[in-house]
């Protein structure tokens, strides 16, 4: 039986190339014989590389399964029955990786990674054509992702779905190498095996990637402080990245001498070669607990994907040449050296051909999901009762006492105090409420961070629970999945604002996909704290004043509070820590850095931004804003973070001089956005001040504005106070950029006119 023809149209020359490697194989095998035809210097070298037949005769089937896997996607995808025609396709060789570590491992797989695959699934007794069949129909029942995506996923095989790696998964390997290691240090239960490795892979120009680059240096930067990363990188190397050529040598130049990673290369062509070099790699790595860069030599077969065509870029002559060095026509000789003839090889190639368009068949009749509500439901799973029960148990009280130190000594027993204060007891309450939980960024420790706001809880905790890391938000955002991975509690720090965006994917792309892509059988909770927004008075300019949240905002699955005064930011940890424990969810804790130190409001020394730290189990849940005057009903201000204090000086100074009263409204929470809770508090008031101290495009405002309009009968007059479209200058220009106290006094005076003329 070979592969369907292909259909007419421009994608039937990428399927004609398929059925020409398809009948290579099928021709080379019948054309080696009887098993007494057999080359005896072959069977002399299987045998010294310790392959037993056994072993040899699983890992060619994995081969011709995922060789058939690829098959199949290509000639359904012209039937529109298959959406996903990525391959791997003269990568067979990673069937050995996935042979030769454990189930356990936990594995972050190239696209190309379906030898490795197939193989980890039969470790856990999973059809893995059934399962890929199902995946690549975007089945409902799809074991991996529901239907979301096709991922290379297994929860009892330890495989954390990926979506389309251009080495974004590096860093959350690298942190789940530490992650391992950390957990003898902190005597946390790792979910696996004390001694096992951490496994990743990635194509060649993945490697050249900055994502990837920082993963290297961080393991590097970690090996010479004498530290052990149990970190397998295996690079399939098939000399390009889609059309462009990977120059030669390059990967071994680049890697081979670098320090604190073993190198070792393999000849992914021949398995009887590979075998031996990849089981020492995995050996070394797993008892040395250092990593090692396995450089995977291998072929790229059926070009990128299903609709590139090669012949575009690369000479007949070349594709030929590449398809002679096909790896499944060597296992074939293997298996032939092994005592099979060439009729039986054949037999058992056409028999898993078989299995998988059968496989399809069945896939393409499970249903597949059909609504949003289906679709989104492992996107951000809350249960707000055991959230809420979670966030206010209060049941270590004695612990809290000796980390404080006394009865008296308890922040709820201390007089009120200012933003960054009351966050330094709260991460103090948190981290004895979790002994799981850790703090980890630039600077945290020793310092206390660049505004002291974790001061002290390195050395109430220990360096191993509270500790610096290199100055990278990739590897920060890295270790702290890495982390949630082992079962852990992170609390990451960035820096500044600014400093998000240059890792920002790992949140957008890795993190908060995670859930989604694996329908909820893997979790990598944290809540990544993020000191932000800007009012230092022009000082340190752009990136210490950034009011950019949009790169927050719009990331599915993120939660993003902003509190603006001490009591709330303690209750809304309370409830971000909860979240993550409970659905295992990814929160940003956006702290305004102006108001770290802020302890008056209206005149200096008045003291009345300071506020009383909440006894324990007190928390707000999830969307709940505060409302200030909420009997004043001339006009609203809906804003938040730095906002909130300066509508409360436009207000009272309204007040003082119209005898108007305004209500103000703190979102508390950006994201979600309670529109329900701010139409319910606009209802009945004919004016609204929108209050935005980020960018007037992408912020918070017209997120409030849509609200408004989508939920108000009858709209109110509306002044949007927003910030401009600007980076933040240095010293006085920043006031140019932001709004301020005159603005909003400004626009509540203009809607009183508005009002007044009408």
């Amino acid at each position: 039986m070979a592969i369907a023809p292909a259909a007419p149209g421009p994608q039937s020359k990428q399927i004609n190339r398929a059925e020409i490697v398809d009948g290579n194989f099928v021709d080379f095998a019948r054309q080696l014989g009887s098993a007494d035809r057999a080359d005896p210097a072959l069977r002399a070298e299987l045998n010294h590389s310790g392959l037993d037949l056994a072993t040899l005769e699983q890992l060619v089937e994995s081969q011709m399964m995922t060789r058939h896997l690829d098959l199949m996607a290509r000639v359904l995808r012209l039937q529109n029955r298959v959406f996903y025609t990525i391959g791997s396709s003269g990568h067979e060789a990673n069937a050995l990786v996935g042979h030769l570590t454990r189930h356990t491992d936990p594995a972050f797989l190239h696209y190309r990674s379906g030898g490795f695959m197939v193989e980890r699934l039969r470790k856990v007794g999973v059809d893995p054509i059934m399962d890929s069949a199902l995946s690549f129909a975007a089945a409902a029942s799809d074991p991996a992702s529901g239907g979301r995506h096709k991922v290379w996923g297994s929860r009892p095989g330890w495989v954390l779905p990926q979506t389309s790696t251009i080495a974004s998964q590096l860093p959350k390997a690298v942190g789940t190498a530490l992650a391992i290691e950390h957990a003898r240090r902190v005597g946390h239960d790792l979910p696996i095996a004390d001694d096992s490795i951490a496994v990743v892979s990635l194509g060649d120009a993945s490697c050249n990637h900055s994502t990837a680059q920082g993963a290297f240096n961080a393991v590097q930067w970690t090996r010479h402080q004498g530290l052990p990363v149990p970190l397998l990188i295996v690079c399939e190397d098939n000399n390009w990245g889609i059309s462009v050529r990977t120059p030669s040598g390059w990967i071994e130049s680049s890697f081979s001498s670098r320090p604190g990673m073993r190198y070792m290369a393999a000849d992914g062509l021949h398995s009887e070669q590979a075998w031996p070099v990849i089981a020492a790699a995995v050996e070394h790595c797993r008892r040395r607990r250092e990593p090692v860069f396995l450089h995977l030599k291998t072929v790229r077969l059926l070009g990128h994907a299903g609709t590139d065509f090669e012949v575009d870029y690369r000479k007949l002559s070349e594709l030929e040449a590449a398809e002679a060095r096909d790896p499944l026509l060597h296992s074939a000789r293997l298996l032939h050296a092994a005592g099979w003839s060439g009729e039986r090889i054949v037999s058992a190639y056409e028999s898993i051909r078989s299995r998988c368009f059968e496989a399809a068949d069945r896939a393409s009749l499970e249903p597949k999901l059909v609504s949003l509500a289906e679709v989104s439901e492992p996107l951000a799973p809350y249960s707000p009762f055991k959230v809420r029960i979670e966030a206010e148990r209060d049941d270590f009280a004695a612990e809290r006492v000796k980390y404080f130190g006394s009865l008296r000594a308890l922040p709820e027993n201390q007089p009120p105090k200012h933003l960054a204060i009351q966050i330094n007891r709260v991460l103090t309450e948190m981290m004895v409420k979790y002994p799981q939980a850790l703090i980890f960024g630039e600077d945290v420790a020793q310092k206390g961070g660049v505004y002291t706001v974790t001061r002290g809880l390195a050395q109430k905790f220990g360096g191993k629970r509270v500790f610096n890391t290199l100055l990278d938000e990739q590897t920060i955002l890295g270790l702290a999945q890495g982390y949630a991975n082992m079962g852990m509690l992170p609390i990451p720090e960035i820096q500044y604002l600014a400093y998000y965006h240059n890792a920002c994917d790992q949140i957008r792309g890795e993190a908060c996909s995670l859930q989604f892509f694996s329908n909820n059988q893997f979790r990598n909770p944290m809540v990544m704290r993020v000191a932000g927004l800007g009012y230092q008075k022009g000082f340190g300019g752009h990136f210490h004043n950034d009011n950019s949240i949009a790169a927050l905002r719009d990331i599915p699955g993120l939660t993003v509070a902003c509190p603006s005064r001490g009591d709330d930011a303690v209750m809304m940890m309370r409830t971000l820590m909860a979240l993550a424990m409970v659905d295992g969810r990814v929160s940003a804790f956006l702290e305004p850095i102006a108001l770290y130190m802020t302890k008056d409001l209206h005149q200096p020394g008045d003291n009345q931004w300071c506020f009383d730290y909440p006894e324990p189990g007190k928390a707000i849940e999830i969307g709940e804003g505060r409302v200030y005057e909420p009997e004043a009903t001339d006009a609203v201000i809906v804003t938040y973070g730095n906002g909130v204090p300066m509508a409360l000086q436009a207000a009272r100074r309204w007040a003082e001089n119209t005898g108007l009263r305004a209500r103000v409204l703190d979102l508390r929470w950006l994201v979600p956005l309670n529109g329900e809770w701010i139409v319910n508090n606009v209802e009945g008031v004919s004016r609204v001040v929108i209050l935005d101290e980020g960018r007037r495009s992408a912020g918070v405002g017209e997120g409030v504005y849509t609200a408004l309009v989508e939920g108000l009968r009858q709209l109110p007059a509306i002044e949007r106070v927003v910030g401009a479209d600007c980076y933040t200058p240095l010293a006085d220009a920043a006031t140019t950029v932001l709004p301020c106290t005159e603005d909003v006094y400004k626009a509540l005076n203009s809607l009183a006119e508005q009002r007044s003329d009408t």
